[in-house]
């Protein structure tokens, strides 16, 4: 009997994707605590936003909280890290007055636009904070100054409608994982309506968001669809699947692993574009690709912009601990 042929796939893969170097970072300070210290790590709220990433840390023996108080009086002793996000002035202030030892994985790139922030707010200056609401990106940066310090605006109708005290004594941050388009959008609009708006010394929005929308409008043009592998409390990964979109995708989902894929909705597609965002692991875009050569064809292209070389160091405690590939594995393969 003669085995039908598969249908022919372009995927077009886009470098760089997946994890970027803070969330590496993040992810190394549980693993190497767990090393040093033996289990169990506690980590406040998730390290990254990837219930895999958080499944896997959690196989080794770390246990997620969302608040201190739910560490038990019996293992106070061991390291408890805060996530790559970012916390407020009040957690490790509170884990001191616990008696907590704490190791802070917060982004250097997050940890940025805290010090522009405290800038801002050091020069007399109102701080408006661009990002979205109840992101603990957002929470923790606003938690860097005292309350009323900070004024949130999450799209150009609020921009429109702000009111400030003073409109001449504002300077602005961002939250670093937003929409390079949207935010230009947000940044005009307010500094059409006051011009005397401060800038941050540097953009907030980082290199590896930047990164990952560049090469996916790149990529998305003529793809019949386009999967983002990320979590849906992903603001990073949620801002590509729109950026594919308008970049001329037919298509663009969100997918956190291949097991969501829904084989009737995807049908007939000759070209498929192929990303992740920035705390979704390499080992899960390889399941999406051999999950697509199962049923097609499938030919795999790179479409690349740029390498990414950055690497940020993690917590003195930490630095003479050897990592080695077999304890990354679980998420790099």
């Amino acid at each position: 009997m003669n085995i039908a042929a598969k249908p022919p796939l372009t995927i077009r893969l886009c470098g760089p994707r997946g994890f970027c170097a803070g969330v590496d970072r993040a992810i190394q300070i549980v693993v190497l605590a767990l090393k040093s210290y033996g289990a169990p790590v506690y980590v406040r709220h998730e390290i990254v936003h990837n219930r895999y990433v958080v499944e896997g840390l959690e196989a080794k023996g770390a246990v997620f909280v969302e608040e201190l108080n739910e560490i038990p009086e019996e293992h106070r002793a061991q390291p408890v890290v805060f996530s790559a996000h970012g916390v407020p002035k009040s957690v490790p202030e509170d884990a001191s007055a616990r008696n907590l030892f704490y190791l802070d994985a917060t982004c250097p790139l997050v940890s940025k636009v805290h010090k522009q922030a405290m800038r801002h707010n050091r020069l007399g200056r109102h701080v408006i904070l661009i990002g979205h609401a109840g992101h603990p990106e957002v929470i923790g940066t606003m938690g860097q100054l005292p309350e009323g310090s900070v004024s949130l605006i999450e799209t150009v109708e609020d921009a429109d409608v702000y009111v400030p005290a003073d409109p001449d004594n504002m300077g602005y941050v961002t939250q670093t994982t937003l929409s390079v388009d949207d935010t230009a959008g947000v940044i005009a609009r307010l500094q059409e309506r006051f011009p005397n708006l401060t800038a941050p010394a540097a953009d907030s929005i980082c290199y590896a968001t930047t990164n990952r929308q560049e090469v996916v409008k790149q990529a998305a043009p003529g793809c019949d669809l386009f999967i983002i592998v990320g979590a849906p409390n992903s603001s990073n990964s949620k801002r590509l699947v729109e950026v594919a979109l308008r970049a001329g995708a037919k298509k663009s989902i969100l997918v956190q692993r291949a097991s969501e894929l829904d084989w009737s909705e995807i049908g007939s597609i000759s070209t498929l574009g192929l990303s992740a965002g920035a705390s979704a692991p390499e080992v899960i875009v390889n399941e999406i690709i051999e999950a697509f050569r199962t049923r097609f064809d499938a030919k795999v292209e790179l479409a690349e912009t740029v390498q990414e070389n950055e690497h940020f160091l993690v917590n003195r405690e930490l630095r003479s601990i050897e990592l080695t590939s077999a304890d990354m594995a679980f998420v790099n393969g």
